[in-house]
């Protein structure tokens, strides 16, 4: 496997967890749903700060940590809209 793909993964994971405890859905979902939301997230957070025009995800550094939780709580919002 890629090196680059498990960073991603791992980095996935991280911005997920974050992301679902801020959102208090960490009970609910599993660590796959977690790396799943955050690799989503961090797609959908680099989005909208292109929208805004600032830059996305650049790397793994504080801002991009940041953007993916961003991102990541987006897309756990409109999960929960859409199970409803």
């Amino acid at each position: 496997m890629n090196m680059g793909i498990l960073l991603w993964i791992v980095f996935g994971a991280l911005v997920g967890w974050i992301a679902s405890i801020i959102m208090k859905t960490n009970s609910e979902q599993g660590t796959l749903t977690d790396i799943i939301l955050g690799i989503v997230g961090a797609v959908v957070g680099g989005f909208l700060m292109d929208l805004l025009g600032k830059s996305g995800v650049t790397g793994f550094n504080l801002y991009s940590l940041i953007v993916a939780i961003i991102g990541a709580i987006v897309v756990i919002f409109l999960v929960h809209l859409v199970r409803k």
